[in-house]
């Protein structure tokens, strides 16, 4: 196979990023087919297939088989404030930190998915159940209203849930969802652990959220634990492209940081 030229590859990626920028390929458009434009500039096809590559890496496009390579919407990075406070809101139930603003109407992209199929090693292993065993997912795929898809969230239930509150299994568990059905039930009031991670995505998260493999998401996985047996209910992952969040938090002043400093105080342990 004829390897590209860096510098013609890197050269083109350049010209269509400026052209992506100022609008002669405006979101939703699709660049040129990649055969018959490296007829028309005449230089190799896989040179223009590394600048293609390039720009998917960016963010800028995506390739979509018999489809092309589609300019993308430019992302919006939202703000996720890693506080560790768990709110109410009356019509909706529990509301958890998130990059939401309050009163942000949210979509759901295509059709929320449940079914009990094998589990990954971290639920199993958090439901002490047998690798591989069936657990019941419910799959769900969104955004803040007429953005792109933002976040994938998958929430497994243990076969207790299930069997102490079946209304979870429905399409609409009801008003506060399946976390209300689970108190309802009387695992309530539930404790809350969560944990982060930085991931390349598989090739049908990549889909779903419609990103290029290449970019990197933010993973983070609720566990929520039952009051009633002390063990793990209920596990929901959600996954967001990289591109599109940020993650701020507070910092506080300990006691040997006060101002004016203090020349007696002894340093903290930087444990």
């Amino acid at each position: 196979m004829t390897e590209p030229s860096p510098i013609k590859w890197r050269q083109l990626a350049n010209e269509l990023r400026t052209k992506i920028q100022d609008g002669t390929y405006p979101p939703g458009s699709t660049l040129p087919q990649l055969k018959a434009y490296s007829r028309e500039l005449g230089i190799h096809h896989e040179t223009v297939r590394a600048a293609y590559k390039e720009l998917e890496k960016e963010g800028l496009i995506r390739t979509i088989q018999r489809k092309g390579s589609i300019v993308l919407e430019p992302p919006i990075r939202r703000r996720i404030t890693r506080g560790v406070t768990v709110t109410r809101d009356p019509a909706r139930g529990y509301v958890f930190p998130a990059a939401s603003r309050p009163d942000e109407p949210w979509q759901v992209h295509g059709q929320p998915f449940r079914k009990v199929l094998p589990a990954p090693a971290e639920v199993t292993n958090w439901f002490e159940v047998d690798p591989d065993s069936e657990v019941l997912r419910r799959r769900r795929v969104t955004s803040p209203a007429g953005e792109p898809p933002f976040q994938l969230v998958d929430t497994w239930l243990s076969h207790e849930a299930v069997e102490s509150a079946p209304r979870i299994a429905d399409p609409s568990p009801g008003p506060g969802g399946y976390l209300d059905r689970l108190e309802e039930a009387g695992h309530g009031p539930i404790d809350w652990e969560e944990r982060s991670i930085v991931r390349m995505p598989d090739r049908e998260e990549a889909k779903l959220l419609e990103i290029a493999q290449s970019i990197p998401v933010l993973e983070t996985t609720i566990v929520g634990t039952s009051a009633l047996t002390g063990r793990a209910i209920e596990v929901t992952v959600r996954v967001i492209p990289g591109d599109r969040v940020e993650l701020v938090g507070k910092l506080q002043r300990g006691g040997s940081a006060q101002w004016p400093v203090d020349p007696v105080q002894p340093p903290e342990s930087a444990a």
